[in-house]
């Protein structure tokens, strides 16, 4: 299986994930050149990461490598149990930040896709910076009590850590969440995670 990853990206949590697999895997850091010649386009046409070969078979979209990463593994656990309702809840999670947290981010990361006024672009901003807090705010509420979003640890953690390194760099105003900062102390005390940011150069 190889992975193909930008540093920091959601990309990310596939790393750390299948570094949680405890399997060997092969990976290959893209930068935004890189994501865009022909020799990953081929690969990927939308020349977006993740990407996952394995063998003959390529997959994109984050949800679904992560469960094909679980379901490749199901002894490393990131989809609970093997039982229907830890699958469910774990998934459920996944989808809240696939759906909607990793989303909210896309106004302050590329504001002209959803208006080409610049004077619009403090507003997105604004109403952004409110959607996220929000967001953030539930998942503190879900965290109250657990390590772990799905209460266990699940492949909906990976890219609920990368969510808030994105938090942080945005400087986005998560004062008072203290299940989340106790989350993120967590993430980056665990062997895989540190490894995982290790090889894509983050500190």
């Amino acid at each position: 299986m190889k992975l193909y990853t930008k540093p920091g990206a959601c990309s990310t949590a596939d790393h750390i994930a299948l570094q949680w697999t405890g399997k060997p895997f092969d990976v290959e850091i893209l930068d935004k050149d890189t994501m865009k010649a022909p020799a990953y386009l081929a690969i990927n046409p939308a020349g977006a990461v993740p990407a996952i070969v394995d063998g003959d078979f390529v997959l994109t979209q984050n949800a679904a490598i992560m469960g094909y990463i679980a379901d490749s593994h199901p002894e490393a656990g990131l989809a609970g149990d093997g039982s229907a309702r830890q699958r469910a809840e774990a998934s459920r999670w996944l989808a809240f930040v696939n759906s909607d947290l990793h989303p909210a981010f896309k106004p302050l990361f590329a504001p002209g896709l959803f208006s080409a006024d610049h004077g619009d672009h403090a507003a997105l901003r604004e109403a952004a910076h409110r959607r996220l807090r929000g967001l953030f705010e539930s998942a503190d509420r879900q965290l109250q009590g657990r390590d772990w979003l799905a209460g266990f640890r699940s492949f909906a953690d990976p890219y609920f850590y990368i969510t808030l390194r994105w938090a942080d760099g945005l400087k986005l105003d998560l004062s008072g969440l203290d299940n989340l900062a106790a989350f993120k102390r967590r993430m980056e005390a665990d062997p895989g995670v540190r490894a995982a940011l290790e090889a894509e150069g983050l500190s």
